[in-house]
């Protein structure tokens, strides 16, 4: 697709993180987190990226004994489809599809989150040359020792394809405690599965599909959605990409005003105390919560969205917010590009909260 012509063009690397945000903020679409606002903190190198909320936290946990039923997984993954292709009209690749970061809503649907390794791309499709995102979901062109340059939606096809498979199975296809030997089972061993619980041949043929070691003849969104097990022989049709996507355009003021400088976050001492917390925890999950999930073993960032808020508050008030229930689960995330140190963190705020973790440089945009 050409370039819309209201669409401005980056200057530089900073416009051009600018403009990215800028199209992150203007998403519109109900299977993909909105993303609320994004501060400058003067004295770090970060911005920090504030998400919606999502009450209902991850879709699943991985691995787990209590996978979810066809139904179930198929409910899911039609949102997952219109959500992919929404990102993909939007020229977005997502890089790092996966239950933990697909977030249930008050609705029951789920929306996509955590655009913390995602690119942008110009044309047709991303030709990516980086490897990011989580092992266990990485395609296997993007471990090649050969091929230098690979498809990224073909990537985020990859990604939904063991997605789907933890949906019905509850554990990823291929497994390793060993980060090599795992990346030499994506790459060559076979495709299998379980015996139990035993699946409809449609949705093994589509998974297979998704599965395709070979970029080139992998099954592509358009193709997924026609699929006779997502649409139950036609019965279940999605919508057309005309009806599920609508082109975000930017303008320049839009780009400038895409970043709101903020105060220093180290001078609130309600910010200290979550990342203290969560250090000594040694997790993203709530640290005020009593009684936490077990970890998971293919985690997403943490959860805290809106602590920045609650904090500034708290400041102008001169004392710190009283207790308050944290909601369990999910919610937005927040990004930091260009940080200096590869270290991520999060923890939630008493009360209404999400998450925040930064980005180390290599991963941006």
């Amino acid at each position: 697709r050409p370039a819309p012509g209201g669409c401005i063009q980056p200057r530089g690397p900073i416009e051009q993180v600018y403009q990215e945000i800028a199209i992150l903020k203007k998403l519109d679409h109900p299977n993909v987190v909105k993303l609320v606002e994004v501060l400058d903190d003067p004295n770090e190198d970060h911005l920090y990226m504030v998400f919606e909320l999502v009450n209902q936290g991850p879709v699943m946990e991985v691995p787990t004994l209590k996978p979810l039923s066809e139904d179930q997984a198929r409910f899911y993954f039609q949102d997952l489809i219109k959500g992919i292709e929404y990102l993909h009209y939007q020229k977005i690749i997502h890089r790092d599809i996966k239950p933990s970061n697909l977030l249930v809503g008050e609705d029951g649907h789920i929306k996509i989150a955590d655009f913390g390794v995602s690119n942008e791309f110009k044309g047709s499709d991303a030709l990516l040359s980086n490897t990011v995102g989580t092992p266990a979901f990485m395609a296997p062109e993007s471990l090649s020792e050969t091929r230098k340059i690979f498809s990224g939606k073909a990537l985020d096809v990859w990604a939904m394809g063991v997605t789907l498979y933890c949906f019905v199975f509850g554990q990823c296809p291929f497994m390793d405690e060993r980060i090599m030997c795992l990346h030499s089972k994506i790459k060559s061993q076979a495709l299998e599965f379980p015996d139990q619980p035993d699946i409809a041949e449609d949705l093994k043929d589509l998974i297979t599909r998704m599965l395709d070691k070979n970029p080139e003849s992998r099954i592509v969104v358009p193709e997924i959605k026609l699929h006779p097990w997502v649409t139950r022989h036609g019965a279940e049709p999605l919508p057309s990409e005309d009806e599920n996507c609508t082109l975000v355009e930017v303008t320049e003021e839009e780009v400038e005003n895409s970043v709101k400088h903020i105060p220093s976050l180290a001078t609130v001492p309600e910010i200290k105390i979550l990342v203290k917390t969560m250090i000594r925890k040694r997790s993203f999950g709530n640290p005020f919560e009593g009684s936490r999930r077990e970890e998971r073993s293919l985690p997403a960032p943490g959860n805290i969205v809106g602590a920045w808020k609650l904090a500034h508050e708290a400041r102008q008030r001169r004392q710190p917010p009283g207790p308050r229930p944290a909601p369990r689960g999910g919610g937005g995330s927040a990004l930091v590009k260009g940080g200096p140190r590869a270290e991520s963190w999060g923890a939630p705020a008493p009360g209404p909260c999400a998450r925040m973790h930064p980005l180390r440089p290599d991963q941006a945009m």
